[in-house]
């Protein structure tokens, strides 16, 4: 478990400390700039989306995970997040095509800057971390992805606390409490 977890972690800082991830910026200002905010992803990246959007809903945003039964129709002047590996699953690029359409600004994650979800979107933050043969034993599939964006996503949010005067407690007090 020690060579997993320091390959993991060694791997995660090279992916977003030594590289740094171009648009962060850009991307916060969408989040602040939307009247609703909606994230999307499947699977272990739409684990990761959904964690980011929790911490969205604890800062007081309006935020939306599509494909819930609850979730509103996306429309102008709205962000739709998308976590995708690949880029390429296909629900992932129909959604950002669809909102494109409506005038909601899209941004995607992804480890392809060449994929077809980043060319649906008007922002892509490239999260691509190395491959060596040591990923496929120590770190499986999209492992090292789905933990740098979980990383990524969580520093974006102590970006966003600063920029909209936010504190953990004031963040405490929005927090699901389970009775």
């Amino acid at each position: 478990m020690k060579e997993s977890s320091d390959y993991i972690i060694n791997s995660i800082k090279r992916t977003l400390i030594d590289e740094p991830i171009e648009g962060t910026d850009e991307f916060v200002d969408i989040i602040i700039g939307s009247r609703r905010i909606f994230v999307y992803g499947v699977g272990r990246s739409g684990l990761i989306a959904k964690a980011f959007s929790i911490r969205l809903v604890q800062m007081g945003l309006e935020v939306y995970f599509i494909g819930e039964t609850v979730t509103p129709i996306v429309d102008e002047g709205h962000a739709v997040i998308i976590v995708s590996h690949t880029g390429e699953t296909m629900s992932a690029i129909q959604t950002a095509n669809i909102v494109r359409r409506v005038g909601a600004k899209v941004v995607s994650l992804t480890a392809n800057s060449h994929s077809k979800l980043a060319a649906a979107s008007n922002l892509t933050i490239v999260i691509h971390p190395p491959k060596d043969e040591e990923r496929k034993r120590l770190a499986p599939l999209g492992t090292l992805f789905e933990d740098a964006t979980l990383v990524y996503l969580d520093s974006v949010i102590a970006t966003l606390m600063d920029k909209l005067g936010q504190s953990e407690n004031a963040m405490r007090k929005r927090h699901a409490i389970w009775v």
